[in-house]
This record gives structure tokens, C-alpha cells and sequence, in this order.
């Protein structure tokens, strides 16, 4: 029994050393195991079907919704008070993307172009596209915001077109037209003979020029060399930097398109990425951690300098001129016409703003930009991308149609396109990039404690061993003895008892049945009370008499009991 169980304790002592020993291991090869898997699926790549066809045809579900300022008092306006405005919306439009014209370069580059369409969603928006909306004219106001500084002469001959055309002020037009425009004769007549003047050549709409269309030429980094540049962009319809702006800080084409950014990310990381749209790059800061259907996040927002102007945020000085901090003057990449953006209902912007216009009421959770991004792979989970157009209008003399127009930032539409992963998608995005890391991480401390345990049950049952009874050969005695034998660390005690041929040899075992404060129990198989041992007082004293009752009762005994020394430490006494 006493091989036995030393064997099993010698297998249990190196399967527990092995099994620590491998769980140290993915200690330290782990990490490096899950890196590489996320570089392999991050990385663009048309060897890895998956985040390929994931990064070519995004099968994330985006959304735009899109509110109108319905302007309440038109007429008032034209007066000179203040404008009143309520908001209508949303309107909401399934975006799709599409890349197409795919090339790879030998730089570890990739070029394409990227289509979007929009499909009206009457079941998530609040009415139809036929809905009727009045908003600021664009052909109009803009229009004479920007001849301002033409001739006198100039102004009029442009006042008694608008009157021609029957355009005035102020537009009561339909959702759908607003959006994807609307036949006018005004702007054949200036596309005819002053052709460039206005950003399209067919129907006018403020997005017509965006829908069946593309936003440019990217060429972005594979991330195939170097992994921290993946998605960023290395130039944009083949230009490194734009040339709208007035320096070269703010001219600067940085980040990456904004759609997914390179992988192991920290608190400290920021979200730059080009905006074709907004004509300029753009970053976001860090905000706060989270957690969404079991998928942990980083949650970026815009900082309150986004839009601030030159006086209150140096850095921003190239995009000016500014007027109030909280709006940007876009008009360099808009054909000059006064169109600035900001966040809606001019959210952290300047309070003056908000005091010439009537019917805002900027929030945080409903106005606020924010995209919240799984930090080990730079993948987006969920986006909420909010801006707002506003037009810069005024009284300009020499145009009738602006009457006595008091000068004001005028909202006219805001927009929030917004995607987020789910369904099929986030499901394979969890197993493989979060539970399955997950799974190999918790693995690694699962092996170090099994192998621990099987190291301490080792352990274990070796001390046991050494204080389990163990047969004892026969005694030679004739007489009832009992020999005390100190070996240390232990002491054995030896029973015996003399030869019967006609009684044999039975096992009646002697264990230590519990130790008092003065002595120690044992106990027979074939005794009903235990019986008391005394030994030696002085604490040099190896050797002892033992008295017991009932000795006769030990003889047969043919059994051992290995008793520690402390059981027979000095002063210890009968009753």
C-alpha cells in the first residue's frame, strides 16, 4: 500500500510540475498567439476571405437620419427678427457602401473607390419624403452673401433674375426634393452660361451630389509590413494634402478613412481620419471604456475644439476666416458658397449663436458625435456621426429677395449617419476576436492552479504516508514487551507479543485516536476505551516504560504506528 501510494504521489508531483509549467508558458506565448491572430484578420488582405470581404462590402447595417429646420416665420424674417424654427425629422435612409476599383500596389498600398446609395426607410422615419418643409433658399441668400462685393450693377442684374425665375427667399419644397433636388429654371439658366458656378448640373439638392456617387480616390496602407499604419491614408484622390485651407497644419491629409483604424489601441490613442465631406481630417478623443453585448470598447467623442475658431484654439487659425467658435466656415470646399458646419443645434458651440435663432436645444445624448471602438482590433462597433449645415445669411443691398434680413448663422438641416454590428456579424466578431482570446487567456491560469494542486496533493499524500501504519514483522520476545525506538524525525512503536501456535497472529492495529493537553489516546480494534500512554518527563529522555491497561489485549498485535516527536514531548503525563 505504502509503494502504491508513493508512486501515485510521484506521478501526481511531475503531472502537477508539467501542467504549471505549460500554463506559465501561454503565460508568455499567449499573448503573442492572440496579437497574431488579430494582425492576421485586421490586415487587408484578399488571402483572408473574412475581414477582406468584410472591409470590401461592409455588412454593417448604416443609417442616416436627417432632420429639417422647419423655418416658422419666413415673413418675420424678412423684416429682420429673429428666426423661429422647429425641427422636423427624422427621415431615415439605409446607406450603402460599396468598394469598387480595388488595386494593390507594391508599396503595401491599396486604392479604391466607394460608392454610396441611400434608400428611403418609411418605417423608421416620421412621415414621408413628400412632406413639406420651408428652409433658407441656398440659390438665393447664398448667392448674394457671395456677390456682396460684386459691382452694384452686378447685384441688380442678379436680384431681377431671381425675380424672373420666381425664386425668393425662402423654399416650400417637399423632403425628397430638398434631398435630391428639384427641377429649376434658375439653375439651367446659370448652368447654360455660367457653367462651374454651382456644384451640379442636373436637378439642385443638398445631397443630390451624394447619392449613386463616390467620395474620391482613397489609397490606404495594407498594414501588410507594418501594422500600425493599416487603414491610414497615404493620399487622397492622389493628393497628399488639400490645398482649401490657409496652412499646411490644417491642409494635412491624417488618419485613416474613417471606417476602421489600426488595432491595440490605449486610453491614450486618438481617432484621426479624413473627411472628404467636411473637406478636412478630423480627431476624436478618448471619452470612457464600456462594454456592449459582451464586446468590450473604447468610446471616442469630439473635443469641444473640433469647431472652435482661431481666438480660442490657435491651431484651428488656418480654417478661418471664423466667426463664432462652434462653427466651421466650409465655404473654400463648397464653390464659396457661405455654408458652415457644425455640431446640431450648435452643441458646444458659442451661446451667441444659439441667441438669433429660436427652437434650439443642444444636448449631449442626443447631439453629441461619439464612435465606440474594440480597442485590440481598431474594428468600429457602434458610430453616431452628427453634423449640422448652416447658412451664413444677411441683408445685401442691390438684391431685393433679402430684404431687411438681419445678419445670422441660419440651421438648416442636421444629419446623423449611424452603423452599428449586429446579428451574424457580431456573433463571428465575438467568438473570434473575444472569446476565443478570452478563453486562452483564462486557460493559461486554469493550468498553473490545476498543476499547483496536483503538486500539493503530491505533497500530501507523501506526509501521509509517513504516518500511516505499516505491517510489522514478527517479534522474537517471548514476553509481552513494548519497545521504544527513536528515529527521527520520527518514533516508532513497536507492539509484540509472544508465539501461540494455536492462536495466530491477528491485526489488531494501534492508531492515534486524538492528543490531549497530557496525553495521547490510542486506541485498539478490539478495545472499547482508549488507553492512556505516559512517557518520560524530562525532555532529554529517549527511552520510556510504557504502561498500558489492558496490555493483554496488545498480545498479536502485529502492527506499527509512526508517531511524530511532538506527541511525546517533554512533560506530557498519565491521569
Amino acid at each position: 500500500m505504502a509503494v502504491s501510494r508513493t508512486k501515485l504521489a510521484v506521478g501526481l508531483g511531475i503531472a502537477g510540475i508539467l501542467t504549471a509549467v505549460f500554463g506559465v508558458i501561454l503565460v508568455f506565448v499567449g499573448p503573442i498567439v492572440i496579437d497574431d491572430q488579430i494582425v492576421k484578420n485586421v490586415e487587408i488582405n484578399p488571402k483572408n476571405s473574412l475581414s477582406y470581404t468584410m472591409w470590401k462590402d461592409i455588412p454593417v447595417p448604416f443609417f442616416m437620419s436627417v432632420y429639417f429646420f422647419n423655418v416658422l416665420n419666413p415673413k418675420e424674417i424678412l423684416r429682420g427678427e429673429k428666426p423661429m424654427v422647429e425641427q422636423r425629422g427624422p427621415y431615415v435612409y439605409r446607406e450603402y457602401r460599396q468598394k469598387d476599383n480595388i488595386t494593390f500596389h507594391p508599396n503595401n498600398t491599396v486604392s479604391y473607390l466607394e460608392y454610396r446609395q441611400y434608400h428611403f426607410v418609411r418605417d423608421m422615419s416620421v412621415g414621408d419624403e413628400s412632406d413639406v418643409v420651408v428652409i433658407p433658399n441656398m440659390l438665393v441668400l447664398g448667392a448674394a452673401v457671395m456677390m456682396e462685393k460684386m459691382p452694384l450693377p452686378v447685384r441688380l442684374v442678379m436680384s431681377a433674375t431671381f425675380t424672373t425665375f420666381n425664386e425668393n427667399a425662402f423654399l416650400n419644397k417637399s423632403v425628397g426634393e430638398l434631398m435630391w433636388g428639384y427641377d429649376s429654371e434658375l439653375v439651367d439658366f446659370l448652368n447654360k452660361y455660367l457653367p462651374g458656378m454651382l456644384p451640379t448640373t442636373g436637378k439642385f439638392g443638398l445631397f443630390s451630389e451624394f447619392n449613386n456617387s463616390n467620395t474620391g480616390l482613397f489609397t490606404v496602407f495594407t498594414g501588410q509590413d507594418d501594422i500600425r499604419k493599416v487603414h491610414k491614408v497615404d493620399s487622397w484622390n492622389g493628393l497628399k494634402k488639400v490645398n482649401y485651407w490657409r496652412t499646411e497644419q490644417c491642409n494635412m491629409i491624417n488618419g485613416t478613412a474613417g471606417q476602421m483604424w489600426p488595432p491595440f489601441m490605449t486610453e491614450e490613442s486618438t481617432l484621426p481620419f479624413y473627411s472628404p465631406d467636411a473637406c478636412r481630417s478630423m480627431e476624436l478623443v478618448y471619452e470612457r471604456p464600456g462594454v456592449t453585448s459582451g464586446i468590450p470598447f473604447f468610446r471616442f467623442v469630439a473635443p469641444k475644439t473640433l469647431f472652435a475658431n482661431g481666438t480660442d484654439y490657435p491651431p484651428n487659425e488656418g480654417f478661418c476666416p471664423c466667426r463664432q467658435s462652434g462653427i466651421m466656415n466650409v465655404s473654400s470646399c463648397r464653390h464659396d458658397a457661405p455654408v458652415f458646419m457644425s455640431h446640431p443645434h450648435f452643441y458646444n458651440g458659442d451661446p451667441v449663436l444659439r441667441e438669433f435663432v429660436l427652437g434650439l436645444n443642444p444636448t449631449e445624448e442626443q447631439h453629441g458625435l461619439f464612435i465606440d471602438i474594440h480597442p485590440e482590433t481598431g474594428v468600429p462597433l457602434n458610430v453616431s456621426v452628427k453634423l449640422q449645415l448652416n447658412l451664413y445669411m444677411k441683408k445685401v443691398l442691390g438684391i431685393s429677395q433679402t430684404d431687411s434680413i438681419s445678419e445670422v448663422v441660419m440651421p438648416m438641416i442636421w444629419f446623423e449617419e449611424k452603423g452599428y454590428i449586429d446579428g451574424p456579424v457580431r456573433t463571428t466578431f465575438y467568438v473570434n476576436l473575444v472569446l476565443l482570446p478570452t478563453i486562452m487567456e483564462v486557460m493559461q491560469y486554469v493550468f498553473i492552479a490545476l498543476g499547483l494542486f496536483l503538486v500539493l496533493s503530491a505533497l500530501f499524500l507523501k506526509l501521509r504516508d509517513k504516518t500511516e501504519t505499516v505491517p510489522f514483522p514478527m517479534c522474537s520476545n517471548p514476553d509481552p514487551l513494548a519497545l521504544l525506538a527513536v528515529r527521527p524525525p520520527c518514533v516508532q512503536l513497536f507492539f509484540c507479543g509472544p508465539l501461540d501456535s494455536e492462536r495466530r497472529r491477528s491485526p489488531a492495529a494501534v492508531r492515534i485516536v486524538r492528543r490531549r493537553r497530557s496525553r495521547v489516546d490510542l486506541d485498539l480494534d478490539r478495545s472499547k476505551n482508549p488507553l492512556p500512554l505516559h512517557v518520560g518527563s524530562r525532555p532529554n529522555e529517549r527511552r520510556a516504560e510504557l504502561h498500558f491497561v489492558h496490555f493483554a489485549d496488545l498480545i498479536n498485535s502485529r502492527r506499527a504506528i509512526l508517531l511524530s516527536r511532538r506527541d511525546f514531548a517533554a512533560g506530557a503525563r498519565g491521569p
